[in-house]
């Protein structure tokens, strides 16, 4: 809506429908150019390439369908890994609780903590004495 008003502002209501019509024809000039172009290309390349995308020249697109592709076996590596199971044994093991899998394989004779025994680890400073100074860090001043 911003850019009719200015339009409209900057053109006048009596040359806007010619400066609509010139930047469409402009537009649509650009794209047969483009178009035309692709074609003289794919036709140089020949019959070999006749698949061949001008988006696949993105890299981004290029790596995701080589990536993709199943020849390599990444789609096999990429179902074997459970990243939730994963994340769920690194979260037991911070709060300090025995995963299913490492509860039942784990001897009772086992370091881990206990789950009466929880670790703090909110890393809260001790209280210093009145006369305590706090520490001098140089790399903070």
């Amino acid at each position: 809506m911003t850019i009719i008003v200015l339009a409209v502002l900057v053109f006048g209501p009596d040359k806007l429908p010619k400066v609509i019509q010139d930047v469409t024809r402009t537009i649509r000039k650009i794209r047969e150019f483009s178009e035309s172009a692709k074609h003289d290309i794919r036709s140089e390349l020949g019959p070999e390439f006749k698949d061949f995308e001008f988006e696949d020249l993105n890299p981004k697109t290029f790596i995701r369908k080589q990536l993709d592709n199943d020849d390599l076996g990444l789609k096999e590596i990429r179902n074997g890994f459970d990243l939730k199971k994963e994340m769920a044994e690194v979260t037991d093991a911070v709060n300090g609780r025995e995963s299913e899998t490492s509860a039942s394989s784990a001897s009772p004779s086992s370091s881990a903590p206990s789950a009466g025994g929880r670790i703090d680890m909110t890393k809260q400073p001790e209280e210093p004495g009145k006369d305590d100074r706090p520490p001098f860090d140089a790399d903070a001043t």
